[in-house]
């Protein structure tokens, strides 16, 4: 039974959208509680919500080994559950690592314009850091090693160069950055883009 509770379980917002993940154990409260319905697959590529009364009802009329029983009743974990309040997405700032300002600029030079590999860009502070430039969104941008020599320790005007566009902290996306791991439920599948949610991010530029 301690082996269910703990299995993970997606949570959707009142818009369908995925924000969380809880335990089975979280899940089953929230539905009890009346702040979740469960959302089961009906097999012809719509889906059903159950409020807790009806997904005990359900649990009993169609068994299943994921189940946990309690006092007087049998009930089936849960593998997606809908709040019916929340509708908002967790509002994070985009985290300030090397692997965001290359996506920021899309691994392009900021001064000729050019794209590289990554491998092949450096890090630049627009204002040179030993006259007082920050490592910040609104001073950091990517260059290539042509460029970055050019510049040296000046500013682009001082080095006759200009920036293609003015550096700046990229604006909040609506995702959510869950540790699905290497595996997630099949149920998930429908709610879930792995190239929108497996996002790669690299360390923290000191």
């Amino acid at each position: 039974m301690s082996l269910f509770l703990n299995q993970r379980v997606l949570v959707l917002n009142r818009l369908w959208q995925a924000v969380n993940i809880c335990t089975a154990r979280r899940a089953l409260t929230l539905l009890f509680e009346g702040h979740a319905q469960a959302v089961l697959n009906a097999g012809d590529g719509s889906f059903q919500t159950y409020n807790f009364s009806e997904w005990r009802d359900f649990s009993q009329q169609d068994p299943h080994p994921e189940s946990v029983c309690t006092v007087s009743f049998r009930i089936r974990v849960p593998r997606v559950i809908l709040l019916v309040v929340f509708d908002r997405l967790p509002k994070k700032e985009v985290k300030f690592t090397r692997h965001n300002i290359f996506e920021r600029d899309k691994n392009t030079c900021q001064y000729c314009g050019q794209a590289f590999d990554r491998k092949d860009l450096n890090l630049d502070h627009v204002l040179p850091r030993d006259r007082g430039g920050p490592t910040t969104w609104e001073n950091i941008v990517c260059s290539c090693v042509p460029c970055n020599t050019k510049k040296a320790n000046r500013t682009p005007q001082e080095a006759g160069m200009r920036l293609i566009r003015k550096p700046k902290r990229p604006k909040w996306r609506p995702f959510v950055q869950i540790n699905l791991g290497l595996h997630y439920h099949d149920s998930w599948k429908h709610f879930l883009d792995l190239a929108y949610w497996n996002v790669e991010l690299g360390d923290d530029l000191q």
